[in-house]
């Protein structure tokens, strides 16, 4: 037998393989739990949760996610989907996940064959054994794990799916015009229809277009088929596809930016936002390549802020290996372009989400695509054979350029890849174990990180969870100790002493002074954030509900003190419920959710809630202006239920 058939079997083999190898890995965390915001977007987000596919249904689940303002209705469709399929419970949707990664896996390799075969000095068997060891790799990745347990974050691995399958079109499209077909079709399409589809599930999608010209730069060249030069039609491609959009964006962007109640939930600064993550864009690469459990801890709300170069020191640390890595894309692009290629990936990916806009500072999913990039530069050094199979240059208009050069060590960094690897799958083994039972799970992140107060009171919630709200039980006492720790932490927000409040009202324990104390003056002290406005929501719908019998004048003072800050939709028609069921101040309960509506207009829920308010109350030539409000937000129909709901109360026919 030939050795390019062996080769090629090898790669067949492999790239099976590494499919069941990421299958088995995963496979004892899809029997887990929800967590932490898959709660507000799928468990506690009715909206996804459809008796049936009819447009309104559909229409009313695409429009349901509280994640952005951008709604990201192909990932709320799947998850109605799942929810059609098996209900809420967790395995199926994990399943989804994992299926969704296994088809990203795919691309990658088809992706990273098609980039390696672009090399000049790349035999065809070679590239695909390569690949299969990038794509084995990827898949297996720790820092992937999110994407794929984490059930919410289907929205960035289906996103990333339009988004290799775009450069997988693209790259399609560019090889057909260097062989003299037509192609520049295929090549506009790849970019404009996966990146629409993709930020119809995440707005990271609309990257794609930025790793295309990446791709275009640092392989193609601009090259064309007939002669040396650039190619027009490609260079105005990107003009319309890249540069434009890019422009239009910052100029909507960038004023926004420049205000200060832009980044006033957030605990730092424009300033101080680009100067972490340097620190947090470096630490990535570690997190990527050599994993610890402690670093991928999940919750990262422990972080410490850079408040200048050298506070800490590893600021300029940061900044300087990030610079490095930026002249190594530089130095690299014609000796080794595919090193410069997964450099330029790595570090375009995180332009979006590690840069100005004003979003948390560290989340492992961000790095689901960045992660393939940081392979591409890695992997095929250490796959390279120890002398190049046979002598290949390719040209440009400054002549030769040597792709292929002698590495020495062969076995040794041959081994090392398989080591990672191995390294890699038995990490992401061993925290999907802990992933498929929620109490194994909680305990797990609180230890990898001990100061962050999400992590825990995650724990504590776990506890309360397992407890039943029986005072007997043997998890009430952990949970005060985690919950009480979770409180004290630096930066904390309400959380923990919502739940030791919901938890001794529940079990009719008689709630601390010292929780009410410290939770209002929290609220007092930083304008509350979505886990704070959670918290009183659940502390109201617990009250309305009659779970818990909570002191009215406390609550009251909780609502002072976050609606302070200045006027929240959520909050103002969360007190407005308060209000009306408890308070019996109906009257203060239309004026604040009237202000919800105001706030926020686009929101049905409010508009619903005015209309039954004052349809009680009798005012109902209001009520009657506010539901012609809310036919025209009826998009597809979703609101036809509740509209009709509506024309059926007293008085409103």
């Amino acid at each position: 037998m030939s050795p390019a058939p062996r080769l090629l079997s090898r790669t067949s083999w492999l790239t099976a393989f590494a499919f069941l190898l990421c299958a088995a890995v995963y496979w004892p965390g899809l029997s887990g739990a929800y967590l932490f915001d898959d709660y507000p977007n799928i468990v506690d987000n009715h909206g996804v949760q459809i008796a049936d596919a009819s447009l309104p249904n559909l229409a009313r689940a695409a429009l349901s996610s509280p994640a952005s303002e951008f709604k990201r209705p192909l990932a709320s469709l799947s998850f109605a989907a799942n929810y059609l399929m098996n209900g809420l419970a967790p395995f199926g949707w994990k399943l989804t996940n994992l299926v969704i990664h296994l088809l990203n896996g795919l691309l990658v390799f088809l992706l990273a064959r098609g980039l390696l075969r672009a090399m000049p000095a790349e035999s065809p068997p070679r590239a695909g054994m390569v690949a299969a060891w990038i794509a084995a790799g990827w898949m297996v990745l720790p820092i992937n794990l999110t994407g794929v347990l984490y059930v919410v974050q289907r929205m960035e691995s289906l996103a990333n799916l339009f988004v290799l399958a775009g450069l997988l079109g693209y790259l399609a499209g560019r090889r057909r015009m260097l062989a003299g077909r037509r192609g520049m079709a295929m090549c506009v399409l790849s970019l404009l229809v996966p990146t629409a589809c993709g930020v119809l599930a995440k707005e990271t999608a609309v990257m794609l277009p930025l790793y295309a010209f990446l791709v275009e730069w640092l392989v193609f060249r601009f090259a064309r088929s007939d002669r040396p030069g650039k190619h027009a039609g490609i260079l105005g491609l990107f003009a319309v596809v890249l540069l434009l959009p890019m422009i239009v964006g910052l100029a909507w962007l960038v004023p926004g930016l420049l205000r200060s109640s832009a980044w006033a939930t957030r605990d730092f600064t424009l300033g101080t936002r680009l100067l972490s993550e340097a620190r947090i864009v470096s630490d990535y690469v570690v997190w990527t390549l050599l994993p610890t459990p402690n670093a991928l801890s999940f919750y990262h709300d422990d972080f410490r802020i850079s408040s200048s170069l050298f506070h800490p020191w590893t600021t300029l640390f940061g900044i300087a290996f990030l610079a490095t890595l930026a002249m190594l894309v530089w130095t690299q692009r014609h000796r080794r372009p595919l090193v410069a290629l997964g450099l330029a990936l790595y570090l375009g990916c995180h332009v979006l989400t590690g840069t100005i806009l004003p979003l948390e500072l560290i989340y492992e999913h961000r790095n689901y695509f960045a992660s393939f990039g940081l392979l591409l530069a890695v992997v095929p050094l250490l796959a390279a054979p120890r002398e190049p199979a046979e002598a290949r240059v390719a040209t440009n208009d400054r002549g030769p350029l040597p792709f292929d050069r002698p590495l020495p060590l062969s076995l040794p960094r041959h081994v090392l890849l398989g080591g990672l690897v191995l390294l890699w799958a038995v990490e992401t083994m061993l925290t999907a174990h802990a992933w498929g039972n929620p109490l194994t799970l909680a305990q797990d992140l609180a230890s990898r990180a001990p100061q962050s107060p999400r992590a825990q009171y995650e724990l504590g919630r776990t506890y309360i969870i397992y407890s039943h709200y029986d005072p007997l039980s043997p998890f009430v006492e952990p949970a005060y100790a985690a919950l009480e720790k979770a409180a004290a932490l630096p930066e904390s927000s309400i959380l923990p002493e919502q739940a030791l409040i919901f938890m001794n009202a529940r079990m009719d324990r008689p709630t601390k002074d010292a929780w009410w104390d410290s939770m209002v003056a929290k609220l007092r002290r930083h304008k509350p954030g979505v886990q704070d406005e959670s918290s009183l929501g659940a502390l109201t719908q617990c009250a309305v509900q009659r779970h818990c019998a909570l002191p009215r004048d406390r609550m009251v003072a909780a609502f002072n003190a976050a609606l302070a800050h200045g006027p929240s939709a959520r909050l103002l028609a969360t007190y407005g419920d308060y209000a009306w069921n408890l308070l019996d101040e109906h009257k203060l309960a239309i004026q604040l959710t009237a202000q919800a509506v105001k706030a926020k207009p686009e929101e049905p829920a409010y508009l619903i809630t005015l209309v039954r308010m004052l349809a009680a109350q009798g005012r109902y030539a209001e009520a009657r202006d506010a539901l012609a409000r809310l036919r025209r937000l009826n998009i597809g129909g979703r609101l036809d239920r509740d509209i009709q709901a509506l024309h059926a109360l007293p008085g409103m026919a």
